[in-house]
């Protein structure tokens, strides 16, 4: 067995493609219609999903707003600097929320953006857990 997606709800479609592939330098790996269930779903990635896990964006067509709820944490990134990472969202019009850093009572570098839809993602810096 092994992960194959998370998926997340979205509210735009356009804007979290937007948000994952030109601040987050994932690309579009496939993206289906279903009109007879009145949904989109666009998986974005680093890999092709026979490689790795990837995300399912689920934009269900008439809903343009999610309750996140308490119960969902982030998804997690590894990246070579944590402090790199965030200018180059920032750069890219992204919103920082968690400076890179120490995490607390550790020494794990991280870091955390927020999605358009307010999920957050978390930057692990590599080498530093």
């Amino acid at each position: 067995m092994r992960i194959l997606h998370s998926m997340l709800r979205v509210g735009d479609l356009d804007r979290s493609i937007a948000f994952y592939t030109e601040v987050l330098g994932m690309r579009v790996l496939r993206r289906n219609d279903y009109p007879d269930g009145k949904f989109t779903l666009a998986f974005v990635g680093y890999q092709d999903e026979k490689e790795g896990a990837v995300l399912e964006l689920t934009h269900n067509w008439g809903i343009d707003k999610y309750e996140l709820g308490t119960g969902f944490g982030h998804v997690a990134l590894e990246v070579d600097d944590a402090c790199k990472a965030c200018a180059l969202v920032k750069e890219r019009g992204g919103k920082v929320t968690r400076e890179a850093g120490p995490m607390l009572h550790g020494t794990t570098v991280i870091a955390f953006v927020e999605d358009p839809d307010g999920y957050k993602i978390e930057f692990i810096q590599k080498g530093s857990w």
